[in-house]
């Protein structure tokens, strides 16, 4: 974690840039002694800035002082230099190599240390974790999901795993998805005789490239049936339409374990999770998309809501059917922005407030 620090502390650039004329001199290394979120390059620059930041300033100090609760994953990306051989700029690529995951399966688009390595057009289903079932969740839980999971520590424990499995990494898609459901207090619906829960899902990148985790789905709704609209410009063209069924649990690596077994839990109990893909943007897709599925719930992880005004059309669209949405964000001041952003056009303040989730983002609700 301080390696991180320090490095963001190299990569910031002075907050006056492009407010004065005169050229910043050397690094930023003068930070705000109020919130100490923003730096600059000398004294002469920060007098200048205040007039804008003065404003911000309190709210960044908040902030700043809550910086290391969304880091509650039951562990650290942090971790010891690698031998000399192997050279990772960045700290996600360390601890992947770490536990031996660098590069593997659903994994690689996790990688941030160079090109892209799986392309997205290739939408290839990977359904193997690559590590031992003791470390991940690849059968039906031994018991039933809890009433409340409110941390990944309860969902550990629930699922049996110990805390330094690296699944959380994969998993805060369908457990932020549930955190969602579960605010919202949106009941399952009866369809053909079935419990049945439908999610627009919107903006989806790397998670086309992990779909296998979200048949832990099927454990957190036991019974129930999920179908999920998966709506973005992240779709291929060439899938645009195309219905992906998860039925079963992503494996482990063990031979041995029942989950390779045909004999194995196939059926997850009547539990299903369908995906139908769709390329565009929400409110250019919306007419087709319900006239096949009407949501109880819209989601949006890592919306960047304030930095893409293509949001603002979808979400008069949001406003205008009355469907409970919720949008997260990368980090809680681009939450305050997208805040400001949605209630602008609602007209009303955010029902859920921002909040801090068990992934590392932050959570909104229009």
């Amino acid at each position: 974690r301080e390696r991180e620090r320090e490095s963001a502390r190299q990569a910031m650039e002075c907050a006056a840039k492009g407010m004065v004329d005169e050229p910043c001199g050397g690094g930023a290394q003068r930070r705000c002694g109020g919130c100490g979120a923003v730096a600059y390059c000398c004294r002469a620059h920060q007098t200048i800035h205040w007039s804008v930041h003065q404003e911000e300033c309190s709210r960044l100090a908040k902030q700043m002082r809550r910086i290391d609760l969304p880091n509650q994953f039951p562990f650290t990306f942090s971790v010891e230099p690698l031998a000399s051989n192997h050279t990772f700029p960045k700290s996600r690529c360390f601890f992947l190599e770490s536990v031996k995951l660098h590069r593997k399966g659903f994994w690689k688009s996790e990688c941030i240390c160079g090109p892209e390595i799986t392309s997205i057009k290739e939408l290839s289903i990977t359904t193997e974790w690559n590590i031992g079932s003791s470390l991940c969740p690849c059968t039906e839980p031994e018991n039933p999901v809890p009433k409340s999971l409110s941390s990944w520590e309860d969902y550990y424990q629930w699922r049996l795993l110990p805390l330094h499995s690296p699944v959380a990494v994969l998993l805060h898609w369908p457990l932020t998805l549930y955190h969602c459901v579960q605010l919202s207090r949106v009941q399952t619906s009866k369809y053909d005789d079935q419990d049945t829960l439908c999610i627009h899902y919107l903006g989806p990148e790397k998670e086309l490239l992990q779909l296998a985790v979200f048949g832990e789905l099927c454990a957190l709704y036991p019974g129930v049936r999920l179908y999920i609209e998966l709506v973005g410009p992240a779709v291929p063209k060439s899938r645009d339409g195309e219905v992906i069924n998860i039925s079963s649990y992503a494996h482990c690596s063990d031979e041995s374990c029942c989950c390779k077994s045909s004999l194995g839990p196939k059926d997850l109990s009547c539990s299903s999770v369908t995906f139908k893909l769709r390329k565009g943007l929400y409110h250019e897709r919306y007419s087709d998309i319900v006239k096949d599925s009407s949501p109880h719930l819209i989601i949006a992880p890592n919306a960047g809501v304030a930095a893409y005004p293509t949001w603002m059309p979808t979400i008069e669209i949001i406003r205008e059917v009355g469907i409970p949405a919720f949008f997260t964000d990368f980090c809680e001041e681009a939450a305050h922005l997208a805040s400001t952003c949605i209630s602008s056009i609602t007209g009303q303040p955010l029902r859920v407030p921002i909040q801090v989730l068990m992934r590392k983002c932050q959570l909104l609700s229009t």
